[in-house]
C-alpha cells in the first residue's frame, strides 16, 4: 500500500495522542496546516497499522465516528482505555489532546 505524504504526517500525529487522550479530524487537520478533516479521516480510514492509534482521533460534537473496522470495537478500545462514553459522546473538556 502506497502512502502519501498527507497521511503520512497525519500518522505521525496521531501517534503523538497519548492513550486515555482523544482529537478530533478537526484538529490534526489543523496541525497540519490544513482545513481537510475530511481527508484526514479517509487517511485514518486507510490505516492498517497498529502502531497508529486511529481509534483516537473523533469527531469534533465528541461522537465516536467510524473507523476503519467497526465503530463499536473503536467505542470499546476508547473505553478500554479510560474514556467514558455518554450518551455516545465523549467530553472533549476533559479527554482532547492538542497538539
Amino acid at each position: 500500500m502506497v502512502v502519501d505524504n498527507f497521511q503520512s504526517r497525519c500518522y505521525q500525529f496521531v501517534k503523538s495522542v497519548p492513550k486515555g487522550r482523544v482529537t478530533t479530524y478537526a484538529v490534526v487537520a489543523a496541525a497540519l496546516g490544513s482545513k481537510a478533516y475530511r481527508a484526514v479521516g479517509s487517511a485514518m480510514r486507510k490505516n492498517k497499522n497498529p502502531k497508529i492509534p486511529c481509534h483516537r482521533v473523533v469527531l469534533s460534537n465528541g461522537k465516536v465516528g467510524d473507523y476503519n473496522r467497526d465503530p463499536r470495537l473503536k467505542a470499546r478500545i476508547l473505553q478500554k482505555e479510560g474514556i467514558k462514553i455518554k450518551g455516545g459522546k465523549i467530553d472533549l473538556s476533559v479527554y482532547a489532546y492538542r497538539f
